[in-house]
């Protein structure tokens, strides 16, 4: 039992024509030593949008992402010291113990930026970002955001049996294109956190670039005609991070381009015990 999973990121034609680098970043991870990966459970994954008006957002981005995975993964790796897992946690775990667990996921992610910004002299604000993560298992999932961007889940048995259903609606100011960031004073407090007790069948995690098109925007419901071709592309695709053309070809596309100028961030996850049940 294993999972299937990607994360890419695309430029989007306003930062190119402005000459700015993508400012998104996304990646995903079976938190397993490599020769098990391809059977393991638990399955990290995280992406971030680095703020527009951030001058160095595009690196607070990777350093959320990647201290953030880094973290979870120490929590999976501590449990498989003790000849335990994520995976065989009895019941899902209470949310007090995922929302302290991301809390210092966030918090070592702030310290990372707050130690980069120093070094090179900048303020920890220039590093701006929002952070979306989550961890999984083949019968449970645990996620939490700070900012804007989605997590979209379907769960559990073939398409027909299950929406997609999102987790949380992105935090939205009280302007256009205001959010929350990582490095801002109440990233923590207003941090969601869910857990949900059923079996992850497909995940995405996207940042705000993507939102209008994958979302309908009056009730943040998920637009099913959006996220199926994504599975079933994983579900066709036994090794994507390797076979990415279909997914990038997308990110690129004039057709989503005319339709957002932002960056654009997608992260896919598919558990390989749904993929039989899809083709049948």
């Amino acid at each position: 039992m294993g999972w299937r999973a990607i994360a890419r990121s695309a430029i989007g034609t306003r930062h190119q024509a402005q000459q700015q680098p993508c400012q998104d970043y996304g990646a995903v991870m079976v938190a397993a030593p490599k020769a098990l990966r391809h059977r393991h459970g638990v399955i990290l994954g995280a992406v971030a949008d680095g703020a527009g008006s951030a001058p160095h957002s595009a690196l607070g981005a990777r350093l959320a992402v990647a201290t953030t995975l880094k973290y979870l993964a120490m929590s999976e790796a501590w449990l498989q010291k003790r000849q335990q897992s994520w995976q065989r946690w009895p019941q899902p775990p209470p949310e007090a113990l995922m929302q302290k667990l991301f809390a210092k996921a966030v918090a070592r992610s702030q310290t990372q930026i707050a130690q980069q910004a120093s070094a090179k002299g900048w303020a920890p604000q220039d590093l701006a970002c929002t952070l979306l993560a989550f961890l999984a298992t083949p019968d449970w999932l645990a996620a939490m955001q700070i900012g804007d961007g989605f997590i979209v889940v379907r769960y559990g048995g073939a398409p027909a049996q299950g929406d997609y259903e999102l987790l949380f609606e992105p935090d939205r100011g009280e302007f256009a294109n205001q959010t929350t960031f990582v490095t801002a004073a109440d990233a923590l407090a207003t941090m969601q956190v869910a857990v949900v007790g059923r079996p992850p069948a497909f995940i995405a995690a996207a940042t705000d670039g993507i939102e209008r098109v994958a979302l309908r925007l009056k009730d943040w419901a998920p637009f099913a005609p959006f996220f199926s071709p994504l599975e079933e592309y994983l579900a066709e695709t036994p090794h994507p991070e390797a076979d990415d053309a279909y997914l990038m070809s997308f990110l690129t596309s004039e057709r989503l381009n005319q339709k957002t100028d932002d960056d654009k961030t997608l992260l896919l996850c598919r558990c390989d015990r749904y993929c039989t049940e899809w083709d049948s």
